[in-house]
């Protein structure tokens, strides 16, 4: 227990990695590190993502406190791999912290994509997310021209 959340110990490469389990209307499992540039994001997130606990698989958040309403974050997202924002990592990992007692609302989150604003006043209160929105592809697919 830490703070208002429950850190579950998942073993990964050999030692303890210590989660809060969090759904945004997906799952995501949020480990707070002390660097997450240095981070070994690209080794761990699979191992995560596809850990036994979560047979549907789970999206891994890396979790950075700057300070009581700053965070940095990276996440190994289910079935893409590490992207540069995830609107619902970020709210996992800002509701994570807070339940920790590590984190006070309003949140600003950097990300390698950009920083979100994240706010939650706790219980079942709605989390909000506020940043920019970047068309990042546009594109046509020709659907008759599909294998059946």
């Amino acid at each position: 227990m830490q703070g208002k959340d429950t850190a579950y110990g998942l073993e990964i490469n050999g030692r303890t990695a210590w989660i809060s389990a969090v759904s945004m209307g997906n799952p995501h499992a949020v480990q707070v590190v002390d660097d997450v540039e240095n981070f070994p994001v690209l080794q761990d997130g699979p191992l995560i993502e596809h850990h036994p606990t979560f047979p549907n698989r789970v999206n891994a958040g890396f979790l950075q406190v700057v300070d009581r309403h700053t965070v940095r974050l990276r996440v190994f997202e289910r079935g893409a791999g590490e992207t540069l924002a995830c609107g619902t990592g970020a709210c996992a990992a800002v509701v994570a912290g807070i339940r920790r007692g590590l984190l006070d609302s309003p949140v600003k989150v950097h990300t390698h994509g950009g920083d979100l604003s994240i706010a939650w006043d706790g219980g079942t209160e709605p989390v909000r997310m506020t940043g920019p929105a970047t068309t990042v592809f546009e594109g046509t697919i020709d659907l008759a021209a599909l294998p059946a």
